[in-house]
């Protein structure tokens, strides 16, 4: 990434100092118990790999060539690297072009200096934030790091944040055991969805390269909605009611991209629930037990700061995209079949709109051409 005077608009290695020295410890356990949990994690990460294939469809055609990607079990500061390398590569080019708006502004390369490190110390904040929630993530666009070993060539890698898991696991008291087969089951369904979809990953990634293109914002407006943010970690400034990071920065065509990904990310996760539910009563005696547990934690969040950040950060809308793209995806299966349903990776052109993850019926429609009547 170019810089302005030597400096870039984010201190990326602050970010990781400031949230590594933030984030919050993980439960307690010993270190054989640790070892435990990351194995299992592990032999879970295989062994769901067949069950998803599986329940799918989505497995390889005979004499087809499999896409390997590597299974990390990570701590929430290995988290927080991944993704601050994962920033840092997908941001790359909208904050060159901030940089160079900067730059010719009165007293750029001061403002680069200490703006850099003031975002940085913010970015560690919301990092901190985040990485004791997620308890996997398939990371889409990761860079080579040889900060987090395990990093591939090109494609992504799942990431399974152990301290994450054992916490809620505990926190919900249901079986660890089952706990973990779960959870990979999810984040081994994204893990298909990218290796089994061969375009879906640079449709992705051009959709994102696309909508950071035609951001049109000053830099400051841009950093003071990430301070609006950090601060309400501490409390020194509630989030502004019913806006998100994402909404203040929307040009029209940008809403139209976003309108786009927002039903490409609904579709993933919502299939991910339905996989996880539908292989769950064969590998996972206590599925219901889980799912029922899970879906009211997922509900009630973890309080008033912890609602408020979601919004402003834009992940109330993540929840929606769990529920709405589930409904689609049993809707589409129950009607046309799971072969049906997968017609859905063929193009672009079959992903659902929005409108048609909220109406399946009209997808079924377009693609299959099938109506009610």
């Amino acid at each position: 990434m170019t810089s302005v005077g030597g400096t870039e608009m984010v201190d990326w290695k602050l970010a990781v100092a400031t949230a590594t020295r933030l984030v919050r410890p993980g439960p307690e356990v010993s270190r054989d118990e640790a070892r435990e949990v990351v194995a299992e994690l592990r032999r879970h990460a295989e062994a769901s790999e067949g069950h998803v294939r599986g329940f799918t469809r989505m497995g390889l055609r005979e004499g087809e060539a499999g896409v390997r990607t590597p299974v990390l079990v990570v701590d929430r500061a290995g988290w927080v690297k991944a993704n601050v390398a994962g920033f840092r590569a997908v941001l790359g080019p909208l904050l060159e072009k901030m940089q160079g708006r900067r730059a010719g502004l009165p007293g750029g390369a001061v403002l680069g200096t200490v703006g850099g490190k003031v975002t940085g110390v913010e970015l560690g904040m919301l990092l901190s934030f985040l990485a004791s929630r997620v308890l996997g993530q398939y990371e889409t666009f990761a860079p080579v790091t040889r900060d987090l070993p395990g990093s591939p060539e090109s494609g992504g890698r799942l990431l399974l944040v152990a301290p994450n898991i054992v916490q809620v696991e505990r926190e919900l008291d249901v079986d660890p055991h089952d706990f973990r087969l779960w959870v990979c089951l999810h984040e081994e369904t994204h893990r298909t969805q990218f290796t089994a979809v061969p375009w879906l990953r640079d449709h992705i990634e051009g959709e994102i390269q696309t909508f950071l293109a035609e951001t049109d914002v000053d830099p400051a407006t841009l950093l003071e909605r990430v301070r609006e943010a950090a601060q309400s970690l501490t409390g020194a400034r509630p989030p502004q009611e019913g806006r998100s990071i994402v909404e203040l920065v929307q040009t029209p065509a940008q809403r139209e991209i976003l309108t786009r990904l927002t039903a490409v990310m609904s579709l993933l996760e919502g299939h991910a629930d339905y996989v996880m539910d539908g292989v769950g009563p064969q590998v996972v005696p206590s599925v219901a037990e889980i799912r029922e547990k899970f879906q009211k934690r997922r509900a009630s969040g973890a309080g008033r700061l912890d609602a408020a950040l979601r919004k402003l950060l834009g992940l109330d809308a993540k929840l929606r995209q769990y529920r709405d793209g589930e409904r689609f995806v049993r809707a589409v299966v129950d009607e046309v079949g799971m072969d049906g349903f997968n017609r859905v990776w063929t193009s672009p052109n079959t992903l659902p709109t929005k409108a048609e993850i909220a109406k399946p019926a009209d997808w079924v429609a377009r693609v299959h051409g099938r109506t009610d009547g």
